[in-house]
């Protein structure tokens, strides 16, 4: 059964906090909140809790496209390909935000997770609580958005019912409130320009 762990983005208890990065190190999958909509999460470094996560969101391990979770833009170099001066003023100016960024993949993403892919999402949400995760647990999390069975819906924004939906399914659901109903802006910047894949949440007169 999912527990479930009420956090507060305003201020994020040390507590909690550290009982779901133990979640995450022992290979766990979570829910937690976003500046946008709940997200699937799991440390980048879990192979088997990237597929459990593939599996609930009905792809091939090898076919998800999952984006990933960075404290802020500091670690970026580690696991994208150096971006220029343009790409970069643009993430400077739209994060912590509502986009999800395609840059180019470094070596350093899990050949699990690459699978011969170039390119990476990234995401550095404007809400503490999985900033404040991957801080503690010291690498990026997965971010995979959590869908609602109602086409009309679309997203799930109750983690409560978040909970009774997937109990069985994941080990631990964060609390942070009710979500947003709309997803981040998806942004490709893989190949210099700007073109937007999804217009969501972020303000594309942003870019």
């Amino acid at each position: 059964m999912a527990e479930i762990i009420r956090i507060y983005p305003d201020n994020p208890n040390p507590k909690a906090l550290a009982k779901v990065v133990e979640v995450l190190n022992r290979g766990g999958v979570i829910v937690y909140p976003t500046d946008t909509v709940y997200s699937f999460g799991c440390d980048i470094s879990k192979p088997k809790a990237i597929e459990r996560i593939a599996r609930l969101k009905g792809l091939k391990p090898e076919k998800a496209e999952f984006a990933i979770v960075f404290y802020d833009l500091s670690n970026l170099s580690e696991y994208t390909k150096s971006v220029d001066t343009p790409t970069y003023k643009i993430l400077k100016r739209c994060l912590p935000g509502p986009f999800t960024f395609i840059l180019n993949a470094s070596s350093a993403i899990p050949k699990f997770f690459q699978k011969k892919r170039k390119t990476v999402g990234i995401r550095i949400p404007d809400n503490s609580i999985p900033r404040e995760i991957v801080a503690l647990l010291g690498r990026p999390i997965i971010a995979s958005s959590v869908h609602d069975d109602d086409a009309i819906l679309e997203y799930t924004t109750d983690p409560e019912l978040i909970a009774e939906k997937f109990d069985n399914d994941v080990d631990l659901v964060i609390d942070g409130g009710i979500g947003n109903l709309y997803a981040s802006t998806v942004v490709d910047l893989s190949e210099g320009e700007v073109t937007i894949i999804r217009e969501g949440r972020g303000d594309i007169s942003q870019l």
